[in-house]
């Protein structure tokens, strides 16, 4: 149960721990309760996370997907944003601690979602995931200093590596990814270039199961193969990945090793719990499944903290048929604005019937005109499967400009194949790669030598 408030002038204190799509539905779920709202991200914008992948791909730029959490819950005058990382919860006291304040809570909800999972491996360097704003970032700089790099290589065989492009993860953020890569390869750029033909770039998508985009009906699984495979994706499935050193990433398929010369890995294989589940686990006894995320009771509630709630990608929920919801938007959705009604129901005595998820299917792009959706007692594949994606994404974004911008972007590319994003705003991190003798030699007019990397 909530802790009722503790005198007529105080109102109850809701706490929210993350800005992302469960956090910020529960804080306007609560808008008009008789409640006070504080929502703390560390982060002051929201970003809609299906559509990282153009961003990362130069399709949009990152405040087209992004909103402000300010501007989101300006009206909302019950509720108070902070820019801020939790350190620590006590329970007890029922207090969260900020770095330089302590912020008392009645109900504290937590829903800071999940970070990469690289399995044990020390790869987060070599291969960026795909989660952030600062991800889809990191993957722009990386895939367009490929091709720029491309451009002035002498050297055929490292010309190959740049122009090479393995990503590790078949999920739907892997096949998005991996169609947008190759429609930018082999159609945007096509005439950005002199000196390499951007219609020779390999995009190599590793699948560890045996179909991509495993949540859905295998025969999904394969017509978005099949759609993959005609954009000129190369698709390997049952393919596990066991290194990536250097330019060598190292992959099992059955009983046969292989290896890819690379110089761009991206990886959408796996995800984990972030650090505040172990937070949850240490400081108020919280139990976690094998991927880390928080066993939650079927009121997102932990067992010995009631008026702890863990929604969104971080809670363990059980579904109907014996698995776990998954850690997609509609869920965590549901769950925030299910728990603001249970907190609001809790306040004035009335109960809440349990949480019920209603599944509106699932929904993965390929590439232009290709899609795939599967509602259950709809499934569909091509061009109106496109066209349910496009309105379903745009009608999710939070803010009528994001919506409008997107939409105008969105038609602007589909008659010109243009994506206008295609910026390289700070140097490319890739320690791993760079090569010793990846240098040009400038000589002044004095006759003096100069070694410029170039890379």
């Amino acid at each position: 149960m909530v802790n009722q408030q503790k005198n007529k002038t105080d109102l109850h204190h809701v706490v929210i721990i993350g800005g992302g799509f469960g956090g910020l539905y529960a804080a306007q779920k609560l808008a008009k309760a008789p409640v006070k709202v504080t929502l703390i991200d560390k982060r002051n914008f929201h970003v809609f996370q299906p559509l990282l992948y153009q961003v990362a791909t130069g399709g949009l730029s990152p405040a087209d997907i992004s909103s402000p959490l300010r501007a989101v819950l300006s009206k909302s005058k019950n509720t108070e944003v902070l820019m801020g990382e939790v350190s620590t919860i006590d329970p007890e006291k029922q207090t969260v601690k900020l770095r330089y304040r302590e912020i008392e809570y009645d109900s504290l909800i937590v829903a800071t979602g999940v970070t990469h999972q690289y399995f044990g491996n020390d790869w987060e360097e070599k291969a960026p995931g795909l989660k952030t704003i600062e991800d889809a970032l990191e993957i722009r700089q990386r895939v367009f200093i490929a091709f720029e790099s491309a451009e002035k290589e002498p050297n055929p065989e490292r010309r190959k590596d740049w122009l090479t492009f393995v990503l590790v993860g078949g999920g739907p953020a892997g096949v998005e990814l991996a169609g947008s890569l190759a429609e930018l390869a082999h159609g945007t750029l096509k005439e950005d270039f002199r000196n390499i033909d951007t219609s020779q770039a390999e995009i190599v998508l590793l699948q560890s199961p045996q179909y991509i985009l495993p949540t859905y009906p295998p025969h999904l699984s394969l017509k978005a193969q099949k759609s993959l495979e005609k954009l000129g994706v190369t698709v390997k499935t049952g393919a596990r990945v066991t290194d990536i050193k250097g330019q060598l990433v190292t992959y099992s398929q059955g009983e046969t090793i292989d290896q890819i010369r690379t110089r761009t890995v991206l990886w959408t294989a796996g995800m984990k719990a972030s650090a505040m589940a172990k937070t949850l686990a240490d400081c108020a006894k919280a139990q976690l499944d094998k991927a880390g995320r928080v066993m939650v009771e079927p009121n997102f509630s932990l067992s010995e903290y009631p008026n702890i709630f863990v929604i969104g990608d971080l809670a363990h929920y059980p579904d109907k048929k014996g698995g776990i919801l998954p850690g997609i938007a509609p869920v965590a959705m549901q769950e925030g604005e299910y728990v603001a009604r249970f907190i609001r129901n809790s306040l004035q005595g009335r109960p809440l019937s349990p949480f019920k998820y209603t599944d509106w299917g699932n929904l993965a792009v390929i590439g232009k005109h290709q899609a795939v959706v599967d509602m259950g007692w709809l499934k569909l594949s091509g061009f109106l499967a496109w066209f349910v994606w496009l309105f379903i994404h745009v009608f999710y974004l939070l803010e009528f400009d994001n919506k409008l911008i997107v939409m105008i972007q969105w038609a602007w590319s589909y008659f010109t194949d243009s994506k206008g994003a295609r910026l390289i705003t700070t140097p490319g991190k890739n320690p791993e790669i760079k090569l010793e003798d990846d240098h040009e030699t400038i000589v002044c007019k004095t006759g003096a030598a100069h070694h410029v990397e170039v890379n």
